[in-house]
């Protein structure tokens, strides 16, 4: 896969402690045009508190971050970084006494959506929320909600894309639907896409490169098959229960 040569992200020994506890561990990294890099590694690896960090919700304790070129610890450049990226996560609540549709013209309006309802139907029919869309966000399922945060997750058509768990409490159809829109967005529209997921499979069929991350390091790197090479397995669900069992590979 050819990637274009200047990196739309850069992490430079990026560390966070808390307390006593290092969380991550100089950890450096490059994110590319048109790439979707996948974060893995068991539960306390350090993939959300990277995500956070990227996002200036949690400030590092060392290390450097550049999105864009720009320092996103300085105010307003930070704002310039974040209107051009997006992020979802399972475990971020929407706003609960508004309605779907409303929560989505919300957002709209916060990132300068123009058409916004064109933009808003076409997000509701890709992530299967018509029956949804005039229900209270209090109502929704777990699965209704994941799909209503991957919605808001594109309403800017962001350069940069941050998700967390992007399938979890989906069921097959739309994350086998998910994945598929993920790898043409990319196609299309030249998107950088981070994230981490449990779902091996769908780590290796996406993903263009992995950061295989074990208590705060970097363990591996390199593409799905490099990275099962690396470890001698037969496949990345071989690997990744090895790693999370602790057992020498």
């Amino acid at each position: 896969m050819k990637l274009e040569s200047s990196p739309v992200l850069e992490v430079n020994k990026l560390s966070k402690s808390f307390n006593s506890f290092q969380a991550v561990k100089e950890v450096s990294f490059e994110l590319y045009r048109g790439e979707i890099l996948g974060l893995l590694g068991p539960n306390g690896a350090g993939k959300t508190t990277i995500i956070h960090m990227l996002l200036g919700l949690t400030l590092p304790t060392s290390g450097d971050i550049r999105i864009f070129g720009l320092n996103p610890e300085k105010s307003r450049q930070r704002e310039k970084i974040l209107s051009r990226m997006n992020f979802s996560s399972t475990y971020v609540a929407m706003p609960y006494s508004l309605k779907v549709r409303e929560s989505l013209m919300v957002f709209a309006g916060l990132y300068g959506v123009k058409k916004p309802r064109q933009k808003i139907d076409a997000l509701i029919e890709q992530f299967d929320l018509k029956d949804s869309a005039n229900k209270a966000v209090r109502t929704l399922s777990s699965g209704q909600m994941t799909r209503l945060n991957l919605a808001k997750a594109f309403i800017n058509d962001p350069e940069i894309l941050l998700l967390d768990e992007p399938t979890a409490s989906l069921d097959p159809d739309i994350a086998d639907r998910t994945r598929n829109y993920l790898i043409e967005v990319k196609k299309t529209k030249n998107m950088a896409i981070l994230y981490t997921s449990h779902n091996m499979k769908e780590m290796e069929a996406i993903s263009d490169h992995l950061l295989f991350l074990h208590r705060g390091e970097i363990i591996a790197r390199g593409t799905p098959t490099e990275v099962v090479r690396h470890f001698r397995g037969e496949n990345l669900e071989e690997v990744f229960l090895k790693i999370a069992r602790e057992v020498e590979v």
